[in-house]
């Protein structure tokens, strides 16, 4: 039996707390005020599980109701090249293990649900963005460094 489940509505708040323990990872005196704003909408993509969107979790073993570890993941469409004809591609993003549970495989166990979830709705390639202390876990799942410049514009 997998520790892996997938996250629903109900989980929508521990979800939003350890991405918080994402990027506190990398800006420690991030604020939470964006989480109220992000609630309602996290809650209605979990709920779907038709959707683009799933999220994975472990449970913390010492705290019930409250995940480990999370990755989360969407699945987008682009006009199809060589690459994925179909057009079809994941983007992998939030993924976190609270500080006292690492090292215990729950972002590796999470991150291969996903994966899995993407090839069974025909993802050509799956992409996502990593942090060097990250990185050794995705190159040993097969993630190589990606050569297109990324740029963005915020609206």
């Amino acid at each position: 039996m997998s520790l892996v489940r997938r996250a629903v509505a109900e989980d929508a708040e521990e979800v939003l707390r350890l991405r918080q323990v994402m990027i506190a990872s990398v800006n420690p005196d991030a604020s939470t005020d964006w989480q109220a704003g992000a609630l309602p909408g996290l809650r209605t993509r979990l709920a779907d599980p038709d959707g683009g969107f799933a999220a994975f979790v472990v449970d913390h073993p010492e705290r019930p109701g409250a995940p480990a570890a999370l990755v989360v993941g969407t699945l987008e469409y682009r006009i199809g090249g060589p690459d994925r004809p179909g057009g079809l591609l994941g983007y992998v993003f939030s993924v976190a293990t609270d500080p006292g549970a690492r090292r215990r495989g729950y972002a590796r166990a999470c991150m291969a649900e996903l994966l899995e979830w993407f090839r069974e709705r025909g993802a050509g390639h799956v992409m996502l963005t990593a942090s060097p202390d990250a990185e050794p876990l995705y190159a040993s799942m097969g993630f190589t460094r990606d050569t297109t410049p990324s740029m963005r514009l915020y609206l």
